[in-house]
């Protein structure tokens, strides 16, 4: 099953972006990529975290989801929508604050090539971090998510590929990963926006981790450059296999990442060191 990683580098304007994303799709499945996955918030990195709640949907309902949908029906391709705002699947609880009301979820949405919506993902994790020189909080505006989920990929290689979905901050928690492999996932999907301070020491080696431990595939989409708002990502979108052999990537900027993900050879390595048979605790 080939498999293509966008990298981009959004701003501002989501029309630009989502315009950005479709050519970056098209180029991806006209290279033969079966299963495409964009980056965390490849429709939006704004000038204030809050600008997320203006373009926040109803799942089912909107633009951002339209396009998805659009785009994965004409190019035939199972599409991983990155990460959108979407509002909660339920009302916010009693007692709760006002300001719970107006927090989106990141939420990772899959389509199939008929264009149905047939997963939805909400990050769990919620990313804080304060170095004295950047400071981000995602709980300030989004909801976390409580659910691991999964998808199962028909391929056109004759094999049924069952994938994990993560986003970004998930990659530093190896137990929603563990619970992937548990349930039978061959690859796992991390959609990521990585802060170049933390991406620098820690990107490759966490995604690496995830696939040797768990003798999977990884599939990390990225953002990577400096936006509009004067933020830096880290980017090196890349593939990793279940050996943790980095299989191809990209530094920087906007472009596709591709490689074959074999079946076979995934099964191979799982027999030859069957290491989630062993487990103990």
């Amino acid at each position: 099953m080939k498999v293509a990683v966008i990298q981009m580098v959004s701003g501002v304007d989501v029309q630009i972006n989502v315009k950005q994303a479709g050519e970056l799709l098209q180029s991806a499945a006209q290279a033969g990529a079966e299963l495409l996955v964009l980056p965390e918030y490849f429709c939006l990195i704004g000038q204030h975290d809050a600008d997320k709640l203006a373009i926040g949907e109803d799942e089912g309902h909107g633009p951002l989801q339209q396009f998805l949908s659009d785009t994965a029906r004409h190019l035939g391709i199972w599409l991983v929508g990155g990460t959108i705002p979407l509002r909660s699947v339920s009302s916010p609880e009693a007692g709760a604050a006002p300001s719970d009301a107006q927090r989106v979820c990141n939420s990772s949405l899959v389509f199939s090539p008929a264009g149905e919506c047939v997963a939805r993902y909400d990050k769990i994790h919620l990313f804080r971090f304060d170095n004295g020189r950047e400071r981000y909080d995602e709980s300030l505006v989004l909801q976390s998510g409580h659910v691991p989920v999964t998808f199962d990929v028909p391929s056109q290689d004759g094999h049924t590929w069952r994938i994990g979905l993560s986003v970004c901050y998930d990659l530093r928690f190896p137990e929603l990963y563990r619970a992937y492999a548990q349930a039978g996932a061959h690859v796992m999907l991390v959609p990521s926006a990585f802060t170049h301070t933390t991406g620098q020491d820690h990107w490759e080696v966490l995604l690496r981790a995830r696939a040797i431990e768990n003798l999977a595939y990884v599939a990390a989409a990225a953002q990577g450059g400096l936006h509009d708002n004067q933020r830096r990502t880290w980017g090196h979108a890349m593939l990793v296999d279940p050996w943790g052999k980095v299989l191809a990537q990209r530094a920087q900027e906007a472009g596709v990442v591709l490689a074959d993900f074999d079946f076979a050879a995934l099964n191979a390595c799982r027999n030859r060191l069957p290491a989630l048979q062993h487990r103990v605790l």
